[in-house]
């Protein structure tokens, strides 16, 4: 079982910059050249959403459009860790924020259904 822990978020001012980071533990009982980590969001009152995940085995990464050339995803060490670099907040980017894992062979998608593993969330407030 895999286990995620995120840090890094807090309140901030538009236009500023965060860092995620999640630190992945524990042993995984899935093949490792499937393995997929990615950052999810919930905004109050709305449902969960995908913004982005990297390919652990082959460092390839998939963005959610709206937030290409805003954030960036990095993993460190095959997935040891993983990390989401916010540009250029904005108050509607005020959610929390999760990492989840997975190794299902759609995770490019986003879908969360396809994310069996989350960790607790970290907040991040942006505000004008």
């Amino acid at each position: 079982q895999v286990q995620l822990a995120e840090s890094g978020g807090g309140s901030v001012q538009a236009g500023e910059s965060l860092t995620l980071s999640c630190t992945a533990s524990g042993s995984i009982s899935y093949p490792y050249n499937r393995k997929y980590l990615a950052w999810f969001r919930q905004r109050p009152g709305q449902e969960r959403e995908g913004l982005a995940t990297v390919w652990i085995r082959q460092d390839d990464k998939y963005y959610k459009d709206s937030v290409k050339g805003r954030f960036t995803i990095s993993q460190y060490n095959r997935g040891d860790s993983v990390y989401l670099q916010m540009n250029d907040l904005k108050p509607e980017d005020t959610a929390m924020y999760y990492c989840a894992a997975t190794t299902d062979y759609l995770a490019a998608n986003l879908d969360p259904e396809r994310y069996p593993h989350w960790g607790r969330g970290t907040q991040v407030t942006v505000s004008t």
